[in-house]
């Protein structure tokens, strides 16, 4: 027994001679109090650790016998209480791996936890550290609000020799890590190599791609085989894309790529999958003035000019038919492959107005119409199919001499007329109103008026040749100016005035030309 209590007695000595206040140990948790945690560290007197250390969080996981790192605070023998400090242990393994990641290079984790003036604050265990705003990223951070509360990697750019001040940097990873991977993407790169990517930027003329570590230019002209107005229509910023690699400068590192060579240009195949008279279905994808253009299929388009667009021969702004978006249908009317040029229509699928005509009008039929213009040598009259026939102004009157069409007729005025010719290969129609009444000068003209005949009738028109006086029945006849005794200063004008009444003696009747020759001369020759 008194060997056992010498033994004891030593052990507690050598015990007490190795522990020193600033030592750090590790010790087993007795049980947690109101006011600390009590811990075995292998000495005569339990260790203490006041309870402040500890988040609730902490306190609430602590069981006994767990193990624990601690710092000697003080050693007071007289009371048997060692006062310990689990976070200056905390720090000081801190400081040494903080002191070891800067002799090494080696990566340090932490915390961002705050801003301060000119960066951010950064926790490493317990220990504060400074990151500069130059070091945060590879490029200026203009909202630093996302990286609170992130755990990073950061590398220890400086150490104040009293461990009062550590600069670090999240840059100089990120640049590592780059590097690391620009090596990796090099490796991979070659041209046709089909590779993926983020997009880092857009501009007018295309996109940047991140490749890793190194970018690759999208241009606008190698995203699609179709239409495209601004690469922001196909792309985002962020978007992760899979491209083409069209052409690598591994001297200045330059990579040009692709996204449209990734599938097959559709117009090597256009005449064998879209042939002349193939009806297709389209997407209405812009609108000009000349006409709208439809998309087929992806990459390929075409045309469909106003002209196409209606049968009308009045036609209106391409917008007036169809909208951008608008899902059409038309038939493939001209392929120009080398022009990369597709020709389409809307109103061939609709029957020609022409068609229609030459389907229900014939000869000799009596059709309705309106005026819709003039011209000097007839009026255009409207059908209800759309088209216009003409109305000649020797169809117009068989008796009158008209020298404009507005003498009889008004714009918008609605008529009947005789169908006389039909051309609908040609889309032309002639019509005739003259044609609605028997045809006088056959028996009636001549049977009324005869030669020698006297006649009276209202000046409607006065020309160099003679003067044109209106008969019974709206005939006209013409008094031959040779047939006028005048002198030979005074002019026609001079001698009769529109609406007044002449009296005349007929001196020719003549059916074929229908005409009506008149004298204003006495029967005696001489006189």
């Amino acid at each position: 027994m008194e060997f056992q209590r010498e033994e004891l007695e030593k052990l507690y000595s050598e015990s007490f001679r190795r522990l020193e206040e600033g030592a750090i140990l590790k010790g087993k948790i007795l049980k947690v109090n109101n006011d600390g945690v009590i811990v075995d560290i292998g000495y005569k007197s339990e260790g203490f650790i006041p309870i402040e250390e500890f988040t609730e969080d902490e306190l609430s996981t602590i069981q006994p016998d767990d193990e624990i790192e601690v710092y000697v605070s003080g050693i007071r023998d007289s009371e048997g209480t060692v006062n310990l400090s689990r976070e200056k242990a905390l720090k000081i393994k801190t400081w040494d791996l903080i002191d070891e990641a800067m002799a090494k290079g080696s990566p340090i984790e932490g915390k961002v936890v705050g801003k301060v003036k000119g960066g951010l604050s950064v926790d490493i265990s317990g220990v504060k550290a400074f990151l500069p705003g130059s070091q945060i990223d590879l490029k200026a951070v203009r909202d630093t609000n996302r990286l609170m509360g992130q755990v990073l990697s950061f590398k220890v750019l400086k150490v104040n020799p009293r461990r009062s001040n550590i600069i670090i940097s999240r840059r100089a990873i990120l640049e590592e890590e780059r590097r690391k991977l620009k090596e990796d993407t090099l490796l991979k790169i070659k041209e046709g190599a089909i590779v993926n990517g983020v997009v880092k930027n857009i501009t007018d003329y295309g996109a940047f791609i991140d490749l890793g570590g190194i970018d690759g230019l999208l241009h606008i002209s190698d995203m699609s085989w179709g239409r495209i107005g601004h690469p922001s229509e196909l792309f985002k910023v962020g978007d992760n894309v899979e491209v083409m690699v069209l052409k690598f400068d591994s001297d200045n590192e330059r990579v040009t790529l692709g996204y449209k060579q990734k599938k097959q240009d559709p117009w090597l195949t256009v005449q064998e999958k879209h042939p002349v008279g193939k009806k297709i279905k389209g997407r209405v994808i812009n609108i000009t003035d000349y006409g709208a253009f439809v998309e087929i299929e992806d990459g390929l388009e075409g045309l469909v000019h106003v002209t196409e667009m209606d049968w009308s021969e009045k036609l209106k702004h391409p917008s007036k038919y169809v909208s951008e978006g608008d899902e059409v249908e038309a038939v493939v009317i001209k392929i120009e492959k080398e022009e990369r040029r597709i020709s389409l229509s809307i109103r061939r699928l609709k029957p020609s107005p022409w068609e229609l005509v030459a389907q229900r009008y014939r000869v000799g039929q009596k059709i309705a119409g309106r005026v819709r213009s003039f011209t000097e040598f007839g009026a255009f009259i409207g059908l209800d199919e759309g088209v216009d026939a003409l109305l000649h102004i020797s169809d117009m009157s068989w008796t009158r001499h008209i020298k404009h069409p507005s003498e009889i007729l008004k714009k918008g005025q609605k008529i009947e007329a005789i169908v006389i010719n039909i051309e609908p290969e040609k889309e032309r129609m002639a019509l005739g109103i003259k044609q609605l009444t028997p045809d006088p000068w056959l028996e009636e003209i001549p049977m009324t008026f005869r030669l020698s005949d006297r006649v009276k009738g209202k000046v409607v028109k006065i020309a160099d040749f003679g003067i044109f006086i209106e008969l019974e029945g709206g005939v006209e006849g013409l008094i031959y100016s040779s047939e006028i005794e005048k002198p030979a200063s005074k002019k026609l004008e001079e001698i009769a005035k529109i609406g007044d009444e002449l009296e005349a003696r007929i001196i020719k009747v003549d059916t074929s030309e229908r005409k009506i020759g008149l004298s204003m001369r006495s029967r005696e020759e001489g006189r």
